[in-house]
């Protein structure tokens, strides 16, 4: 866990090529502002997203996060939402002019959300891939991640041959629920729909570890005396980005050049000195972290 940094910000110089953003490999391509035929999404219930004018018209916008993820999204002890994903759902409510509600999503649910039309944008730590992005619409990136995987310091998982046979626990809808199901059949996986329920069964020990973005196993290792994060960096380095409903094209051209614009006040700098250097310390490098104007260089 002390290498988190190093590692990180090595496999960053290896990995993020523009190879990312020609769709090579596993990645899905960003979408970015342009003039396609693809139709803004109507006016219309049941499944249909609102378009900009109607969400500033009805002064408010819906964003689906995470409520027990944290320090990315999170509900704290007064009942207020907050984490990085939340630090930059505030800020695009407050250049829309409108105020903004938050609804909790799980991972699983994600997608679902946005193709029923019951969030306008997704801000959930929510990984870009090929798969999801024939679901969703995914804008500029803000942030770069990889799995990681935690265990009992008594039992320490170095590597991920080292589940085969035993219990790894994943939360549904994941893109660790999908590297293991594909590259690692024997290890038995334990799924459930919420984070605090997958951290509970491993503070249980109702499996030997448990994997999702290394962001996240590092924070809650780093609160957690006992545990710690034997796998650094495992598969792919991904990118993170907000979503919207597909084809409401409107919406998503807004969040790019929002995205854009941002960059150029290094505004996702100080949202992580803001939300996540309070809990990672000299851990992590923001560089190995944070995108600034959707430009992963």
């Amino acid at each position: 866990m002390k290498n988190l940094k190093r590692v990180f910000t090595l496999l960053f110089m290896l990995t993020f090529t523009t190879a990312v953003f020609t769709g090579c490999g596993s990645k899905a391509e960003n979408n970015t502002n342009d003039n396609s035929n693809t139709p803004t999404a109507e006016t219309g219930k049941g499944g249909t997203a609102r378009t900009l004018e109607e969400i500033k018209e009805s002064g408010e916008i819906v964003i689906g996060v995470f409520s027990d993820k944290k320090p990315f999204g999170y509900v704290d002890e007064n009942g207020d939402y907050q984490g990085y994903d939340v630090y930059f759902g505030n800020r695009i409510a407050e250049d829309l002019g409108v105020e903004v509600e938050y609804v909790p999503v799980e991972a699983a649910s994600r997608v679902e959300y946005l193709v029923t039309a019951k969030v306008d944008i997704i801000l959930a730590n929510f990984t870009v891939t090929e798969e999801r992005a024939k679901q969703v619409d995914f804008a500029k990136p803000y942030m770069k991640v990889a799995l990681g995987v935690v265990s009992p310091d008594s039992a320490l998982i170095t590597a991920p041959e080292q589940l085969n046979e035993k219990t790894l626990i994943v939360s549904k809808g994941t893109t660790a629920e999908t590297y293991f199901t594909k590259n690692y059949p024997d290890v038995n996986l334990l799924k459930f729909d919420q984070y605090t329920e997958a951290y509970n069964a491993l503070l249980d020990g109702r499996g030997d570890a448990f994997s999702t973005d290394n962001t996240e196993v590092l924070a809650w290792a780093l609160e957690n005396k006992g545990f710690s994060v034997g796998i650094e960096s495992l598969g792919d380095l991904d990118t993170i980005a907000p979503a919207v409903q597909k084809g409401n094209r409107e919406l998503l051209n807004w969040l790019n050049d929002e995205i854009t614009e941002l960059g150029k006040e290094n505004f996702f700098h100080k949202n992580y000195d803001e939300t996540l250097a309070p809990v990672y310390g000299d851990a992590a490098d923001p560089e190995s972290l944070v995108v600034e104007g959707g430009i992963v260089e």
